[in-house]
């Protein structure tokens, strides 16, 4: 599956479109991570923790959009973006979406 951000694949045409696609999780803060994150927050520094857990989210949203897209005969994935939000204090959401297509090389 080919995922890009731009509307276009350079040399590829666009064959169909078969529609919007996304992929989503919610992840929560742990207590231990939580510790680690108020000892950084004392004395700076990336928060590794916290880190590993957004990068597993993004992941995962990602393969959801991806499975869509599958799903509905798709072989590329065009204009995705990513977003993230919080849900509620102790949560954040990552999504990813973009348009599922089909292409073929020039």
């Amino acid at each position: 599956m080919m995922i890009v951000t731009t509307d276009q694949v350079a040399g590829y045409e666009i064959t169909d479109v078969m529609g919007y696609v996304k992929g989503s999780t919610i992840q929560t803060k742990h207590i231990g991570r939580d510790i680690t994150a108020s000892l950084k927050g004392i004395v700076g520094g990336e928060i590794k923790g916290y880190n590993e857990m957004m990068t597993e989210a993004r992941k995962l949203a990602m393969h959801r959009m991806v499975q869509e897209a599958e799903e509905k005969g798709a072989n590329a994935i065009i204009g995705m973006r990513m977003q993230t939000s919080t849900v509620m204090s102790a949560a954040a959401e990552i999504i990813t979406y973009g348009t599922a297509v089909v292409i073929e090389k020039k």
